[in-house]
């Protein structure tokens, strides 16, 4: 179930309590279902509650694969039930340590955008997106909410468009245009008895609802399935059928690479890999059921082990280590072109 589920239809604080039970059976997934509970007490009014999770987790923060997520998450939180100079130095520490993840920049953002501290916020967008996006070609999919977020502060705040706001419109891709959505001079059915003015409204809400439908039916990334050469060692040695599926570690890496250009050059955004184990894989084919050696199974234990939030975003941000685990950075390993 997801937090953003109406309040109507869930009891928040019971769905928090039951990720909280769930985080304590499962350690590895902790940080993941913990920060759903989180979710739900905010969405239950607890407030308090769901700072008391975010300090648990960032109590280990040398365990965390998120920690600037946690941390602009428990600012945003705090903001909202009145501690505010305290969020503001959490806001400041985030867009100091300049974190490569764009979801706290959009988090850290969106909250000063909410406080209307507009100036601040466009500010913040545009140090993560300069960060992030400077000499990237192609846009990832998780860094799409940063440009949109960016676009619609600069036209509340009547900036002219430059050229992150033009790559915004280009990725954006529904029928009404970011700037008409962004207008901060859109006329609210509420307040206004023109039938022309309602009926071109309501397009504009449902193109809103669209995208954000659109977003939440791709809550984790399309993922494909790394084995570290270890791992894959010991995997083709336990169930040597799966070695038609894996030749070799060199040719196995190639191939991860390779299916995920493959989607990327088809339109296929929001990508990720999932690193696999031998008992976590077996652990899957346990509760599925099957055999470990039955190679269908491959691409199911990638899928939940990405909605157990075990992806890593692909292709790696500017300058940051390759997913191969090799210690270059992508772009001399597998991002170059004859990867």
């Amino acid at each position: 179930m997801r937090p953003d589920t109406p309040a109507e239809n869930v009891d928040h604080t019971a769905e928090a309590a039951r990720l909280e039970r769930t985080a304590g059976l499962y350690p590895e997934d902790a940080e993941a279902l913990l920060l759903q509970a989180a979710a739900h007490r905010e969405l239950a009014g607890d407030r308090a509650g769901a700072t008391a999770l975010y300090d648990s987790l960032l109590s280990s923060v040398e365990s965390l694969d998120t920690p600037h997520l946690v941390r602009a998450l428990k600012a945003s939180n705090l903001w909202e039930y009145g501690h505010e100079a305290e969020a503001r130095a959490i806001i400041d520490g985030i867009r100091a340590a300049a974190p490569r993840d764009p979801a706290p920049w959009v988090i850290v953002a969106e909250s000063l955008e909410s406080h209307d501290e507009l100036e601040q916020a466009e500010k913040t967008f545009t140090e993560g997106t300069r960060l992030l996006l400077t000499d990237v070609p192609e846009p990832p999919y998780a860094t799409h909410p940063l440009l949109f977020g960016r676009h619609r502060v600069r036209r509340m705040l009547g900036a002219a468009h430059d050229e992150w706001d033009v790559l915004a419109d280009a990725l954006h891709s529904s029928p009404v245009s970011l700037d008409e959505l962004h207008d901060p001079k859109r006329v609210w059915s509420l307040g206004s008895d023109n039938p022309a003015e309602l009926a071109a409204e309501i397009s504009r809400l449902r193109a809103e609802l669209g995208a954000y439908r659109e977003a939440l039916s791709r809550p984790f990334p399309v993922a494909v399935l790394h084995w570290p050469t270890g791992e894959l060692t010991e995997l083709v040695a336990a169930y040597p059928s799966l070695g038609a599926e894996y030749p070799s570690h060199e040719e196995h890496l190639a191939v991860i690479e390779g299916a995920l250009r493959e989607l990327s050059a088809s339109g296929t955004g929001n990508l990720g890999i999932v690193t696999g184990t031998v008992p976590s894989y077996e652990a899957f084919a346990a509760s599925e059921g099957t055999s470990p050696a039955d190679a269908t199974l491959l691409p199911q234990y990638a899928t939940t082990l990405a909605a157990r939030g075990r992806a890593v975003a692909w292709p790696p941000q500017r300058r940051t280590d390759c997913w191969c685990g090799s210690g270059r950075a992508y772009e001399g390993c597998h991002g170059t072109t004859e990867a």
